[in-house]
């Protein structure tokens, strides 16, 4: 559970406030489970990168392809699919799984909120400079800008829908396609999550599979409510709803991630993405961080951060950090003064388009970020300013 004491790794830059991965359709607000760190102030994720350096490797990928071996097909039909925006980690995925491993996948795309231009020419050199087959699904946009709206107002969480279809896509067109085998980038419990939960390759069905879908919630609101209160069908919320337990069993559908046999570098993934599937790094670097090639496809994702650092004190250029310095990519020292710089950069170039997509108005936005303020993070130093009371810089 998470403390009002704030403090931070004392190998990287991560502070105990980093919520884990949660279920995103079973969030309204509530508790969640943080980060844990160890008697010398250690955090799981930079613990389990130290069990990373001793594992075999050369083992691992022995065992990865004897797991696609009772998957591969030779007949032209697709024998996987990855869940994919075009992005660095996904690129990489489906290009090794088809050049290295000799699979045949089918990327599947949950469309951005709004597309980047560069995320939308990464997104096309997947399939026309990487040569991997994608399908593009795109929700109802009244419907999502609705939920993206309501999530944010209710949860300060306007990244939510996204998360929920892009979690729950790759099983859908699976099921659909017959297609039983889903394979994801790295597993986020390196990241943070209960350290145990990295010796696990498969994705847990709680993450993808609800037995009730009336009681699965957006933007912190049940399906029931929603199609209540907001003059919506069933049918609108159709490529919200994941599938059921029974659905999954009975489609025999298996989920494992590739960053469990292969080491993850994140960095690594940017390099070998560009030279093999066309991807690119943006004309400049994202604001709240220094980086210019993580999680650049969607105008939404700036917010995304931005509101992790209202309700968090954490912002983007300290999960990069943290990262980086785990990776030997930068070291701590370096990556306090980044996270000093960065993390506090208000996103105002997609501001405005922010506002109109949400429907909302400046203030309307101003008055719910400051309502998910948590008093032991943020102090107020005037009108509408604020300043952290604990910084890793301190």
């Amino acid at each position: 559970m998470k403390s009002d004491t704030i403090k931070f790794c004392s190998l990287c830059v991560i502070s105990n406030q980093r919520p884990s991965s949660s279920v995103e359709f079973t969030n309204q607000g509530g508790p969640k489970r943080f980060i844990d760190f160890d008697e010398k102030n250690i955090c799981e994720a930079c613990r389990y990168n130290q069990v990373k350096k001793q594992i075999d490797w050369g083992k691992r990928e022995e065992q990865l392809y004897k797991i696609l071996d009772k998957y591969r097909l030779e007949n032209g039909q697709y024998d996987c699919i990855v869940p994919s925006s075009g992005g660095k980690d996904s690129s990489l995925t489906a290009h090794k799984l088809k050049y290295k491993y000799g699979m045949n996948p089918l990327t599947v795309t949950w469309a951005p909120n709004m597309f980047t231009e560069v995320g939308w020419n990464n997104f096309n050199n997947l399939a026309r400079v990487g040569g991997i087959d994608n399908l593009l699904y795109t929700p109802s946009g009244p419907v999502h800008q609705l939920f993206t709206k309501l999530s944010f107002l209710n949860l300060c969480h306007p990244f939510q829908p996204f998360i929920i279809g892009q979690k729950i896509i790759g099983p859908k067109i699976a099921q659909k396609f017959n297609i039983p085998l889903i394979i994801y980038g790295e597993n986020q419990a390196e990241y943070g999550n209960n350290i145990d939960d990295n010796e696990i390759f498969e994705m847990d069905k709680r993450f993808y599979s609800t037995s009730d879908p009336l009681k699965m919630r957006i933007g912190g609101e049940t399906v029931e409510v929603l199609i209540k209160e907001h003059d919506l069908k069933y049918n609108d919320l159709t490529a919200y709803l994941p599938l059921t337990p029974e659905e999954v069993n009975k489609s025999k559908l298996n989920f494992i991630y590739l960053g469990y046999f292969e080491k993850w570098d994140p960095q690594e993934c940017f390099y070998y993405s560009v030279d093999n599937t066309g991807f690119q790094p943006a004309s400049e670097r994202s604001e709240g961080t220094y980086s210019k090639y993580t999680e650049i496809d969607d105008m939404i994702v700036p917010f995304h951060f931005y509101t992790t650092l209202i309700k968090f004190g954490i912002g983007r250029a300290t999960y990069d950090a943290s990262q980086e310095i785990r990776n030997d990519k930068i070291n701590r020292e370096e990556g306090v003064q980044l996270v000093r710089k960065y993390d506090e950069e208000f996103p105002s170039r997609s501001f405005k388009t922010f506002l109109e997509y949400l429907n909302i108005s400046e203030n309307d936005f101003i008055q719910t970020v400051n309502r998910f303020r948590p008093d032991y993070i943020w102090q107020s130093v005037g009108e509408n300013e604020w300043k952290l009371r604990t910084a890793v810089w301190h």
